[in-house]
C-alpha cells in the first residue's frame, strides 16, 4: 500500500481514537458506590494552587480535555503528512519515527494506568505509521 493511505488510516484511528476518549474518558459517568464517593470528592476539595483555586477534579478534566485537543491535532497532522509524504517522503520518516516511538510510549502508560483499549489504539496508530514510513521508503528505493 502507498504511504499515503497508511496516514489517511493513521489519521482516522487517531480520530476515533480521539472521539471515543472523549466521550468515554473525559465525558463518561461513574458509577454509584465507593468509586463515585471518591470522585465527588476530588469535585469537592478546593485548594489553591498557584494563585487559583483548583480541585484534583479540575486537573483531570484538564489533562483529559488536553489529550483529546492532541489526538485531534494529530489526526489531522497525519492526513495533511499523507500529502506531503509523496514529495518529502525522505525529510518526513524521522517525524514518523518520534510519532511512532510517542504512541508506544502512550500505550504503555495507558496499560499501566488506564485500561486495554486505549492501548491498543495507540499501538495500532504506531503500527499504521511505521508502515507509512516502509512504504515510503520501499518508494524512494524504487524512484532510483
Amino acid at each position: 500500500m502507498k504511504p499515503t493511505v497508511w496516514l489517511r488510516i493513521a489519521s482516522v484511528v487517531t480520530l476515533v481514537h480521539s472521539a471515543l476518549h472523549t466521550i468515554g474518558g473525559v465525558f463518561g459517568k461513574m458509577p454509584a458506590g465507593p468509586a463515585g464517593v471518591a470522585v465527588a470528592a476530588m469535585q469537592a476539595n478546593h485548594f489553591r494552587f498557584m494563585g487559583s483555586m483548583r480541585t484534583m477534579w479540575d486537573f483531570h478534566l484538564g489533562m483529559g480535555l488536553a489529550v483529546t485537543i492532541f489526538l485531534t491535532v494529530e489526526g489531522i497532522v497525519f492526513w495533511q503528512f499523507g500529502s506531503l509524504i509523496k514529495r518529502e517522503g525522505a525529510a518526513l520518516r524521522p517525524v514518523l519515527a518520534v510519532f511512532a516511538a510517542g504512541y508506544i510510549a502512550f500505550a504503555a502508560v495507558s496499560l499501566l494506568y488506564f485500561f486495554t483499549l486505549p492501548s491498543i489504539f495507540e499501538l495500532l496508530i504506531a503500527a499504521l505509521l511505521v508502515m507509512a514510513m516502509a512504504s515510503a521508503r520501499r518508494e524512494a528505493a524504487a524512484a532510483s
